[in-house]
Protein backbone atom coordinates (compact mmCIF):
# COMPACT_ATOMS: atom_id res chain seq x y z
CA UNK A 1 0.00 0.00 0.00
CA UNK A 2 1.38 3.29 -0.79
CA UNK A 3 0.21 6.61 0.29
CA UNK A 4 1.29 9.44 -2.31
CA UNK A 5 0.47 13.35 -1.46
CA UNK A 6 1.62 16.03 -3.51
CA UNK A 7 1.64 19.86 -3.32
CA UNK A 8 -1.46 19.32 -0.77
CA UNK A 9 -2.72 23.03 -0.07
CA UNK A 10 -5.54 23.87 2.06
CA UNK A 11 -7.10 26.54 3.76
CA UNK A 12 -10.92 27.89 4.53
CA UNK A 13 -11.33 31.42 2.97
CA UNK A 14 -8.70 33.63 3.06
CA UNK A 15 -6.85 31.57 6.24
CA UNK A 16 -4.47 28.74 4.96
CA UNK A 17 -3.70 26.12 6.55
CA UNK A 18 -1.83 23.65 4.69
CA UNK A 19 0.72 24.62 2.37
CA UNK A 20 3.01 22.76 -0.46
CA UNK A 21 2.52 19.10 1.55
CA UNK A 22 4.44 16.62 -0.42
CA UNK A 23 4.74 13.04 1.41
CA UNK A 24 5.48 9.68 -0.11
CA UNK A 25 4.68 6.57 2.67
CA UNK A 26 4.36 2.59 2.03
CA UNK A 27 2.93 0.16 4.23
CA UNK A 28 3.63 -1.73 6.09
CA UNK A 29 4.72 0.93 8.70
CA UNK A 30 3.99 2.82 11.78
CA UNK A 31 4.31 6.59 11.63
CA UNK A 32 3.22 9.34 13.66
CA UNK A 33 2.12 12.97 13.02
CA UNK A 34 3.91 15.22 15.69
CA UNK A 35 3.19 19.31 16.06
CA UNK A 36 1.96 21.85 17.95
CA UNK A 37 -1.59 22.88 18.21
CA UNK A 38 -2.90 24.18 14.73
CA UNK A 39 -0.53 23.03 12.28
CA UNK A 40 -2.59 21.57 10.23
CA UNK A 41 -2.37 17.08 11.33
CA UNK A 42 -5.81 17.02 11.76
CA UNK A 43 -6.37 19.03 8.71
CA UNK A 44 -3.79 16.64 6.23
CA UNK A 45 -5.53 13.62 7.95
CA UNK A 46 -9.26 15.06 6.31
CA UNK A 47 -7.60 15.70 3.31
CA UNK A 48 -6.33 12.22 2.68
CA UNK A 49 -9.46 10.64 3.72
CA UNK A 50 -12.41 13.01 1.47
CA UNK A 51 -13.63 14.71 4.55
CA UNK A 52 -12.10 17.63 3.04
CA UNK A 53 -11.00 18.22 -0.28
CA UNK A 54 -7.74 20.28 -1.24
CA UNK A 55 -7.86 23.24 -2.58
CA UNK A 56 -5.17 22.14 -5.01
CA UNK A 57 -3.12 19.11 -5.08
CA UNK A 58 -3.86 15.26 -5.22
CA UNK A 59 -3.87 12.22 -2.80
CA UNK A 60 -2.89 9.03 -4.32
CA UNK A 61 -4.05 5.19 -2.81
CA UNK A 62 -1.92 2.74 -4.59
CA UNK A 63 -1.78 5.30 -7.38
CA UNK A 64 -5.30 6.09 -7.91
CA UNK A 65 -6.21 10.03 -7.00
CA UNK A 66 -9.31 9.50 -3.99
CA UNK A 67 -11.51 12.04 -6.36
CA UNK A 68 -11.50 9.26 -8.68
CA UNK A 69 -12.58 6.45 -5.57
CA UNK A 70 -16.23 6.54 -4.04
CA UNK A 71 -16.30 6.93 -0.27
CA UNK A 72 -17.22 3.10 0.36
CA UNK A 73 -14.57 2.03 -1.85
CA UNK A 74 -11.94 4.23 0.00
CA UNK A 75 -13.55 2.78 3.14
CA UNK A 76 -12.42 -0.27 2.21
CA UNK A 77 -9.08 0.83 1.83
CA UNK A 78 -8.60 3.71 4.48
CA UNK A 79 -9.88 3.09 8.29
CA UNK A 80 -10.27 6.52 10.00
CA UNK A 81 -10.89 7.05 13.99
CA UNK A 82 -11.47 10.77 14.93
CA UNK A 83 -10.46 12.50 17.99
CA UNK A 84 -13.69 12.47 19.68
CA UNK A 85 -16.99 10.46 19.03
CA UNK A 86 -19.74 12.19 17.62
CA UNK A 87 -21.92 9.44 18.20
CA UNK A 88 -25.46 9.83 20.63
CA UNK A 89 -27.66 7.21 19.61
CA UNK A 90 -28.10 4.51 22.90
CA UNK A 91 -26.48 1.96 20.49
CA UNK A 92 -24.37 -1.30 22.58
CA UNK A 93 -20.75 -1.14 21.71
CA UNK A 94 -21.52 -3.93 19.54
CA UNK A 95 -23.22 -2.51 17.12
CA UNK A 96 -21.54 0.66 16.96
CA UNK A 97 -18.17 -1.00 16.22
CA UNK A 98 -20.84 -3.46 13.78
CA UNK A 99 -20.89 0.23 11.74
CA UNK A 100 -17.18 -0.41 10.73
CA UNK A 101 -18.04 -3.77 8.84
CA UNK A 102 -20.28 -1.57 6.71
CA UNK A 103 -18.24 -1.19 3.45
CA UNK A 104 -17.82 -4.91 3.46
CA UNK A 105 -20.89 -6.12 4.25
CA UNK A 106 -23.22 -7.93 1.98
CA UNK A 107 -26.08 -10.60 2.49
CA UNK A 108 -25.35 -13.39 5.17
CA UNK A 109 -21.96 -11.87 6.55
CA UNK A 110 -23.10 -11.20 9.46
CA UNK A 111 -21.43 -13.80 11.37
CA UNK A 112 -18.70 -13.37 9.41
CA UNK A 113 -18.82 -9.56 10.56
CA UNK A 114 -19.76 -10.21 14.49
CA UNK A 115 -16.99 -12.60 14.69
CA UNK A 116 -14.25 -10.10 13.49
CA UNK A 117 -15.85 -7.36 15.87
CA UNK A 118 -15.62 -9.35 18.86
CA UNK A 119 -11.94 -10.94 18.15
CA UNK A 120 -11.65 -7.19 17.94
CA UNK A 121 -13.17 -6.38 21.05
CA UNK A 122 -10.96 -9.22 22.91
CA UNK A 123 -7.66 -7.91 21.45
CA UNK A 124 -8.63 -4.64 22.52
CA UNK A 125 -9.89 -5.68 26.10
CA UNK A 126 -13.00 -4.12 25.73
CA UNK A 127 -15.02 -7.49 25.63
CA UNK A 128 -16.88 -6.85 28.71
CA UNK A 129 -18.47 -3.64 27.06
CA UNK A 130 -19.85 -5.09 24.36
CA UNK A 131 -23.54 -4.69 25.59
CA UNK A 132 -23.21 -1.60 27.09
CA UNK A 133 -24.76 1.53 25.68
CA UNK A 134 -21.83 3.02 24.46
CA UNK A 135 -23.04 6.69 25.34
CA UNK A 136 -22.50 5.83 28.78
CA UNK A 137 -18.85 5.04 28.27
CA UNK A 138 -16.16 6.80 30.00
CA UNK A 139 -14.36 9.22 27.51
CA UNK A 140 -11.48 6.21 27.82
CA UNK A 141 -13.68 3.53 26.94
CA UNK A 142 -15.19 5.72 23.69
CA UNK A 143 -11.89 5.91 22.44
CA UNK A 144 -11.03 2.49 22.79
CA UNK A 145 -15.09 1.60 21.11
CA UNK A 146 -13.96 4.21 18.39
CA UNK A 147 -10.34 2.64 17.71
CA UNK A 148 -12.03 -0.81 17.23
CA UNK A 149 -14.27 0.09 14.73
CA UNK A 150 -11.65 1.43 12.82
CA UNK A 151 -9.62 -1.97 12.86
CA UNK A 152 -12.81 -4.05 11.72
CA UNK A 153 -12.72 -1.79 8.68
CA UNK A 154 -9.66 -4.25 7.81
CA UNK A 155 -8.07 -1.23 6.00
CA UNK A 156 -4.58 -0.83 4.14
CA UNK A 157 -4.37 2.72 5.55
CA UNK A 158 -5.49 3.31 8.84
CA UNK A 159 -5.90 7.20 10.14
CA UNK A 160 -6.27 8.30 13.69
CA UNK A 161 -6.42 11.19 15.06
CA UNK A 162 -5.10 11.48 19.08
CA UNK A 163 -5.98 7.96 19.56
CA UNK A 164 -4.81 8.01 23.13
CA UNK A 165 -5.59 11.05 24.30
CA UNK A 166 -8.24 9.96 26.71
CA UNK A 167 -6.23 7.01 27.83
CA UNK A 168 -4.35 7.03 31.35
CA UNK A 169 -0.64 6.30 30.40
CA UNK A 170 -0.31 2.76 30.94
CA UNK A 171 -3.32 2.44 28.21
CA UNK A 172 -1.58 4.77 26.02
CA UNK A 173 1.49 2.88 25.93
CA UNK A 174 -0.49 -0.62 25.80
CA UNK A 175 -2.53 0.91 22.55
CA UNK A 176 0.15 2.77 20.98
CA UNK A 177 2.36 -0.57 21.05
CA UNK A 178 -0.57 -2.60 19.78
CA UNK A 179 -0.95 -0.31 16.84
CA UNK A 180 2.92 -0.94 16.35
CA UNK A 181 2.62 -4.37 16.22
CA UNK A 182 -0.79 -4.13 14.26
CA UNK A 183 1.41 -2.22 11.15
CA UNK A 184 3.56 -5.34 11.11
CA UNK A 185 0.98 -7.94 11.79
CA UNK A 186 -1.61 -6.49 9.21
CA UNK A 187 0.46 -5.26 6.38
CA UNK A 188 -0.44 -2.19 6.81
CA UNK A 189 0.35 1.67 7.21
CA UNK A 190 -0.66 3.09 9.96
CA UNK A 191 -0.92 6.93 10.46
CA UNK A 192 -1.14 8.69 14.24
CA UNK A 193 -1.33 12.34 15.05
CA UNK A 194 0.46 12.14 18.50
CA UNK A 195 1.08 15.18 21.33
CA UNK A 196 3.51 12.95 23.40
CA UNK A 197 6.89 13.23 21.98
CA UNK A 198 8.21 10.33 23.82
CA UNK A 199 5.90 7.75 23.00
CA UNK A 200 6.11 8.64 19.48
CA UNK A 201 9.62 8.32 19.65
CA UNK A 202 9.37 4.80 21.25
CA UNK A 203 7.29 3.07 18.95
CA UNK A 204 7.16 5.40 15.60
CA UNK A 205 9.01 4.15 12.76
CA UNK A 206 8.83 7.67 10.77
CA UNK A 207 7.61 10.60 12.32
CA UNK A 208 6.68 13.79 10.09
CA UNK A 209 7.00 17.26 12.08
CA UNK A 210 4.95 19.50 11.33
CA UNK A 211 4.94 23.47 11.97
CA UNK A 212 3.30 26.35 9.95
CA UNK A 213 1.29 24.11 7.54
CA UNK A 214 4.60 22.73 6.56
CA UNK A 215 6.01 19.65 6.87
CA UNK A 216 9.17 20.50 8.73
CA UNK A 217 11.27 17.48 8.80
CA UNK A 218 10.14 13.63 8.28
CA UNK A 219 12.48 10.43 9.05
CA UNK A 220 13.73 8.07 11.63
CA UNK A 221 12.30 9.59 15.14
CA UNK A 222 16.32 9.79 16.19
CA UNK A 223 16.54 11.86 12.78
CA UNK A 224 13.86 14.15 13.56
CA UNK A 225 13.45 14.66 17.16
CA UNK A 226 16.28 16.30 18.09
CA UNK A 227 16.97 19.10 20.15
CA UNK A 228 17.03 22.02 17.66
CA UNK A 229 13.68 20.44 15.67
CA UNK A 230 12.21 21.02 19.26
CA UNK A 231 13.31 24.27 19.97
CA UNK A 232 12.07 25.99 16.14
CA UNK A 233 8.73 23.78 16.59
CA UNK A 234 7.52 23.75 19.84
CA UNK A 235 9.48 26.97 21.36
CA UNK A 236 11.41 24.53 23.76
CA UNK A 237 14.74 23.70 25.16
CA UNK A 238 15.32 20.39 25.87
CA UNK A 239 17.82 17.77 25.97
CA UNK A 240 17.65 14.64 23.89
CA UNK A 241 19.38 11.51 25.31
CA UNK A 242 19.49 7.83 23.31
CA UNK A 243 17.32 5.42 25.00
CA UNK A 244 18.29 2.14 23.19
CA UNK A 245 18.42 3.55 19.80
CA UNK A 246 15.20 5.67 20.16
CA UNK A 247 15.37 9.61 21.19
CA UNK A 248 13.87 10.82 24.54
CA UNK A 249 13.13 14.25 25.15
CA UNK A 250 13.94 15.77 28.77
CA UNK A 251 11.78 18.83 28.34
CA UNK A 252 13.68 21.70 30.23
CA UNK A 253 12.41 25.92 29.67
CA UNK A 254 10.31 27.73 27.16
CA UNK A 255 12.32 29.52 24.60
CA UNK A 256 12.30 33.33 24.89
CA UNK A 257 10.20 35.05 21.68
CA UNK A 258 11.51 36.40 18.97
CA UNK A 259 14.94 34.36 18.24
CA UNK A 260 15.99 33.58 15.19
CA UNK A 261 14.34 30.20 13.58
CA UNK A 262 16.89 27.88 11.61
CA UNK A 263 14.98 27.00 7.97
CA UNK A 264 13.16 23.52 8.05
CA UNK A 265 15.60 20.55 7.08
CA UNK A 266 13.01 19.42 4.88
CA UNK A 267 12.95 22.82 2.70
CA UNK A 268 16.96 23.05 3.05
CA UNK A 269 17.06 19.88 1.14
CA UNK A 270 14.64 20.99 -1.49
CA UNK A 271 16.88 24.09 -2.36
CA UNK A 272 19.46 22.39 -2.36
CA UNK A 273 18.11 19.45 -4.72
CA UNK A 274 16.67 22.78 -6.96
CA UNK A 275 19.66 24.39 -6.60
CA UNK A 276 21.30 20.79 -7.81
CA UNK A 277 18.99 20.38 -10.68
CA UNK A 278 19.70 24.09 -11.94
CA UNK A 279 23.31 23.70 -11.93
CA UNK A 280 23.23 20.17 -14.28
CA UNK A 281 21.04 21.69 -16.31
CA UNK A 282 23.40 24.91 -16.90
CA UNK A 283 26.36 22.20 -17.59
CA UNK A 284 24.26 20.36 -19.92
CA UNK A 285 23.25 23.34 -21.82
CA UNK A 286 27.52 24.79 -21.78
CA UNK A 287 27.93 21.28 -23.31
Amino acid sequence: MQLKINNVEFGYSSVPVLNDISLDLAGPKFVSILGPNGVGKSTLIHCINKILTPNSGSVFIDGKDVKNITIKELAKQVGYVPYSASDTFPLTVVDTVLMGRHPHSKWGSLDKDLDIVYDTLKMLGISHLAMRPFNELSAGQHQKVMLARGLVQEPQVLLLDEPTSNLDVRHQLDVTKMLKQLSVDRQILIIMISHDINIAAKYADEIILMYQGRIYDVGAPAEVITENNLRVVYGVTSKVIDDNGRPHVILEDAVPMGEEEPASPVMAAAKRAKAEETTKAGEKGEA
